[in-house]
Formats: structure tokens, C-alpha cells, sequence
């Protein structure tokens, strides 16, 4: 049986054990202490990292009444070795999981709905309710989670007796066995964790919710807390600043000069898309009424315009072909007749100059790597 110590101080970075058993596993060595700092993964935390002695400890998991150590290398069973957590990962995760022990808690209290799910990823952590939230609701749990920072609250501990728990209301994601750990935040939350927890709501720093989106039947919300929503919000606020500058607007005048652009943007896009349909006129206007094959090359035309110039050119011609790109990249192209069969015409231009498409008349059209010279020579000799 191993001894916790993450229980007993959840701030313990630095210890000293009895190796009880090291035994290699499929994914390293699996080390088991007398007792342990490292918390094995669970409720949604991570486990720690660190090293025992020269071994880097790279997982940690629950192995019935041991705690097993997944390391790069073996440790002789009898041995006395020094743990090292990595203080700052672990610290992280404690920040993440009492902030959200906080807004899940509010959410709870508020809207009556339940936390389903949690994670704590690399980038952020996600949070699952039972019930959906809006904008303007979740900002308002976003407040008071904040507000319960500010205020600098204890955060309570406690192991109580089976009458105690059955008169204690609390929130908890499964049916539980045994001991049963309770994490209180005054005001805020009251819940059964078996996780590692700061000891004042002041050390979680801001939480943040950065986004939401439908899940299941309920919302999921991914929070930034303490360190990582500093970091996050550094992150944001050089690129606003970029943005800033490029836009050559105050930071705070950034999204209505994003949108002005925007308009600018659809402005020139309508423009340029009526004067390519006057290109496409010219072009077709070019061509005699009754010719037998017209065949034409531009570079860069886009797919939609490659098969409605050879459409309208094929009003006009006994059988039309377009040709869009250059003869080192390859071209794009789409063939169409009424009166010829362009579904064979088209088979025997790609056995002959190695292209590939198909289709089925009047309309064929595919790419083909060829010079324009040999791709004239086909069609129109």
C-alpha cells in the first residue's frame, strides 16, 4: 500500500521513499514506493511528472492500493531514492482544477445543471454541462468565478462520516464507494474530488471562458486559468497589437477596420467578377457563329469560368474546348459538343497526351500535363 503525500500536503515538491517494487511494464518500468508525492491520473487531472533519483518518473497511475511510477529506467527494489515533482506542471493543475471546481460549481448553483465531463488538455481545459448556457449567461459565471478569486477563500478539506455526507448536499460525477473526500469553496462550490487542489482561491489567478459549442444535449466550455490564461491572453494581446499596426488603428478600433475591410473586400470581389464576365463576353463574341472547333488557352481561369466559357462557346461551335494554366504546370480543361461525341474525344485526348477526367455528353473535363502546341495538334488537326 502506498502512502499519499499528495493528500497530506498537496504542496509536498520534494521526498524520500523506499522503492517497494520495480517491475518493467509495456510502456517502461513500473516503480512502487512506500509513499509518493506523484499524483496518479484521475477526475479528469493529469498525472505529475518528475524524476525518482536519476530516473524520470513519465506517467503515474493507480494500481489498486499502489501507486505505480511508469519510468525510463529501473530502480532496485529495497533502495531509499529522492522524489522531484515538476513543480510547475503540477502547480498549473492545481490552478486549473480548483478554477473549475469553481465555475462548475456556480453553473451548478445558478442553473441547476451538471458538470458531465472534464478535461484538462494541453491547451486548455474543457468543461461539460447537462444543460445549454448563453453568451450572457456565461459571463455571468465567468464574473463570479473571478469574484470568488478576488475574495481570496480558503479552500476546505474535508473526510466526512456516512451521516454527515447523507445530510451534506454536494456534487459528484459518479456513484461513490468508501471515503469520501469533500473539496469545499465557500460561496462557490461543495464536491467530491480526489484531486489536488491550491490551498486559497487567490492562487488560481483569472479564469477566463474562451469558448463554448454545442455538446450532446448540453455545452461545452474551454476555460483558461491562471498561468495559462496570463499566457493566453499575452499571446492575444501581441497579436492585437500586430493587427494593430498593420491596420494603422488604435487596438481598440481593430474589428470595426477588420470589417470595413471586409466590405471593401466583397466590393472589389463583385467588381472583379463583373469585369471577368466581360472578359468571358469578348471572348466569346470573338468567335463566328457556325465554326467547327474552338479551342482556347488562358492562364487563370478559375474551374466555374473554365466550363462556362466552354459552354457558351459551344452555342456557337460545332465542338468548343478550354484550356486554363501553362504548359510547365499543366492545364485544366473542359470540352463540349451537342453534335460530336466529346465522351470518346475525350478518352483518346488523354490516352494520347496522358491526361486524366472523363464525363459524359456533351460535357467532358479533366487536367492533362502538355504543352499547348501538342494539345492544338490533337484537336485541331
Amino acid at each position: 500500500m502506498t502512502k499519499r503525500l499528495y493528500y497530506e500536503d498537496a504542496y509536498c515538491q520534494e521526498f524520500d521513499a523506499r522503492v517497494a517494487d520495480c517491475r518493467e511494464g509495456k510502456q517502461g518500468w513500473e516503480v512502487v514506493l512506500d509513499q509518493t508525492a506523484f499524483y496518479p491520473e484521475g477526475g479528469g487531472q493529469p498525472a505529475d511528472q518528475g524524476r525518482l533519483a536519476e530516473a524520470a518518473v513519465l506517467d503515474v497511475k493507480e494500481g489498486g492500493e499502489e501507486i505505480v511510477h511508469i519510468c525510463d529506467r529501473p530502480l532496485v527494489p529495497g533502495s531509499k531514492v529522492h522524489g522531484t515533482l515538476d513543480w510547475n506542471r503540477r502547480f498549473r493543475f492545481m490552478q486549473q482544477h480548483s478554477g473549475e471546481h469553481i465555475f462548475s460549481g456556480i453553473v451548478h448553483g445558478l442553473f441547476g445543471y451538471d458538470n458531465i465531463g472534464f478535461h484538462m488538455g494541453k491547451d486548455c481545459v474543457t468543461v461539460d454541462f447537462s444543460g445549454l448556457l448563453s453568451e450572457e449567461e456565461i459571463a455571468l459565471v465567468e464574473r463570479k468565478a473571478n469574484e470568488a478569486v478576488l475574495s481570496d477563500l480558503e479552500i476546505l478539506t474535508d473526510y466526512p462520516s456516512g451521516e454527515e455526507l447523507e445530510r451534506l448536499e454536494y456534487r459528484s460525477k459518479k456513484e461513490l464507494e468508501g471515503q469520501v473526500r469533500i473539496i469545499t469553496v465557500p460561496g462557490s462550490d461543495v464536491c467530491a474530488c480526489c484531486g489536488t487542489h491550491v490551498k486559497r482561491t487567490g492562487e488560481i489567478g483569472p479564469i477566463k471562458a474562451v469558448s463554448s459549442e454545442h455538446y450532446k444535449s448540453g455545452i461545452r466550455i474551454s476555460l483558461q486559468i491562471g498561468w495559462k490564461a496570463l499566457e493566453d491572453y499575452e499571446e492575444k494581446h501581441r497579436n492585437i497589437r500586430e493587427i494593430s499596426a498593420l491596420l494603422s488603428v488604435p487596438p481598440q478600433e481593430t474589428a470595426g477596420a477588420v470589417r470595413r475591410l471586409q466590405e471593401q473586400l466583397q466590393e472589389l470581389k463583385a467588381a472583379n467578377v463583373a469585369l471577368r464576365q466581360k472578359q468571358l463576353d469578348r471572348m466569346v463574341e470573338e468567335v463566328p457563329k457556325g465554326t467547327q472547333r474552338a479551342v482556347r488557352f488562358e492562364e487563370d481561369l478559375n474551374p466555374v469560368e473554365v466550363r462556362m466559357l466552354a459552354d457558351r462557346l459551344a452555342q456557337k461551335a460545332v465542338f468548343a474546348a478550354v484550356f486554363s494554366g501553362n504548359d510547365e504546370e499543366g492545364y485544366k480543361y473542359v470540352m463540349c459538343s451537342s453534335q460530336l461525341d466529346v465522351a470518346a474525344l475525350g478518352k483518346s485526348f488523354n490516352e494520347a497526351l496522358n491526361g486524366r477526367g472523363g464525363g459524359r455528353n456533351p460535357m467532358v473535363q479533366g487536367s492533362v500535363k502538355a504543352e499547348k502546341e501538342k494539345i492544338e495538334e490533337f484537336l485541331l488537326t
